[in-house]
């Protein structure tokens, strides 16, 4: 008899194709910023800031707030005065690195509190809907009618001047816009599939928003609070600049430009360091949001 052997000798080779990494969601948000160069170069710049402004007791050469009228507006390099001195005879360098202690607190603080009341309101409105969506936002729109800056000058002015009045008169300036956001995305999502799920699955209106909702709306109401930081940054500035602010002699960007304005013509460089200062913080504020922006868009 013959024997019969079933199978190849060398059975061929079945290639399988390596298995697909799949990335959460905020994976991915972490896998484009890591190759965005342009969002981490400000990110830096921000973070560079922000260790500045936190170390300033420590890394300020002086007194801020040590006047001396020998060396009123000395020019940048001037002995000991790295970038010279303001019209008290003050060191600039100093009052700059504790100023953005005071620029970046007015800049933070009020887009917080924004997000965490404008967020709620806005959730609320656009889970709940009906009526009580129509009173939050037509009280929304209220505050739409007036610029953002005028809004700010004006509750200020009503107020008095002064850091903690400035910082209510910025967080109730962003409430409106941050409240639409969350209202507009909340809408979108409340009627998905997964929500309905949810809901006839028997869960609580607080465990839908908390489980389904704010996942969905975190995404672009951060964002955006990201972009308001510098808004804010420049709108507290403009407020110290007018003495609606800050008040001397508390250093700040915003008031050390109101105070030496008066001496641009004697020494223009000095008077344009807090000015660089402010730009410099809002464009990377700005920068940084539109690579947040990007990264966070699940279309991409």
């Amino acid at each position: 008899m013959t024997d019969i052997t079933f199978g190849a000798a060398n059975p061929a080779k079945v290639d399988t194709a390596p298995p697909v990494k799949v990335r959460g969601y905020w994976q991915s948000v972490a896998y484009r910023l890591r190759y965005d160069y342009v969002t981490l170069v400000f990110g830096f710049i921000i973070l560079a800031i922000v260790l500045a402004a936190l170390l300033s007791p420590w890394i300020a050469p002086m007194d801020p707030q040590k006047t001396s009228m020998v060396y009123r507006l000395k020019p940048i390099g001037f002995k000991q005065f790295t970038l010279g001195t303001d019209e008290l005879g003050r060191d600039i360098l100093s009052r700059l690195l504790w100023g953005g202690r005071t620029s970046l607190l007015m800049g933070v603080v009020p887009v917080g509190l924004a997000v965490l009341i404008g967020g709620t309101l806005g959730v609320i409105a656009g889970f709940i809907g009906g009526k009580i969506n129509m009173l939050i936002m037509r009280t929304m729109d209220i505050f739409y009618a007036f610029p953002s800056i005028l809004l700010a000058v004006a509750i200020s002015g009503a107020m008095g001047g002064g850091m903690a009045n400035g910082m209510l008169a910025l967080t109730l300036v962003f409430i409106p816009p941050l409240c639409r956001i969350a209202e507009t995305a909340t809408t979108q999502v409340r009627g998905l599939d997964f929500v309905e799920a949810a809901r006839a699955s028997g869960a609580g209106t607080a465990s839908i928003i908390v489980h389904h909702i704010l996942g969905n709306v975190l995404a672009p109401v951060f964002v955006y609070a990201s972009g308001l930081v510098s808004v804010s940054i420049l709108i507290a500035s403009g407020l110290s600049f007018l003495g609606l602010g800050v008040e001397p002699p508390t250093p700040d960007w915003g008031l050390m430009l109101s105070t030496l304005r008066q001496a641009i013509y004697v020494n223009p460089w000095v008077c344009a360091l807090p000015g660089a200062a402010i730009f410099i913080t809002s464009l990377s504020f700005n920068m940084v949001s539109d690579g947040l922006r990007q990264a966070m868009d699940v279309k991409m």
